[in-house]
Order: structure tokens, then sequence, then C-alpha cells
């Protein structure tokens, strides 16, 4: 029988291969995050996090209020840096756009939600 002595407590950390992929050169901190919250009852907001400093985040967010018919603002997190946010489930609508006008690339947007 083994005592409790034997036991391997060191075990591997699943997530210590993701935090070295963000290691400076990898390219895995380019990711642009598309999130959503649900709010109360059936509303919902779509954040956008990851966009790099250089772009205007006002002009995306005036485009993504023209493009899909919703409201928005830009939200300075001390952690996030700025986060873009729209009214509704807006994840696939930001995605495409964000492709289709050259801002990232495809494999570059992370999508979390539900």
């Amino acid at each position: 029988m083994n005592s409790v002595s034997s036991i391997n407590f060191l075990c591997v950390d699943p997530f210590k291969e993701a935090s070295n992929a963000s290691t400076p050169g990898t390219g895995s901190k380019d990711n642009v995050h598309v999130r959503i919250q649900q709010r109360n009852g059936r509303k919902s907001l779509t954040t956008v996090q990851g966009l790099k400093k250089e772009f205007n985040y006002n002009k995306i967010l005036k485009d993504f209020k023209k493009e899909f018919c919703c409201n928005g603002t830009v939200v300075q997190d001390p952690e996030l840096g700025q986060v873009i946010q729209l009214q509704g489930d807006q994840r696939k609508n930001v995605s495409q756009f964000l492709v289709q006008a050259g801002i990232v690339k495809k494999d570059q947007i992370k999508i979390h939600g539900f």
C-alpha cells in the first residue's frame, strides 16, 4: 500500500506551456480577444481587447457603430489597457470586420463566450 509520502504532489502545470508561449517573439501576444458578457435578461456586451496601440480606437469604434448599428465606447482598463465595448452580441461581426479591414489576421482573433 502506498503511503502519502510516496505520492508525487509536484504535478505538471497544464497552463505552463500557454504562459511560456506569451514570451516575446512568439507572436501570441498579438492576439485580439473578442468576448461577450451577459448583462440582464437578453442584453449583452461585446468587448474587444488586444488591438495594437498604434490604431486609433475611436475611429475603429466609429466604424463599428456605423457598420453594426449599435452603440459603444472605449474604456481604459488598468490591466488590459484600452478596451472597446459594444452593445449586443457582435462577436462574429467584429471578427469579420477586423479581418476584412486588414487590422489583424484571422488566426490572431480569439473569440470567447457561450
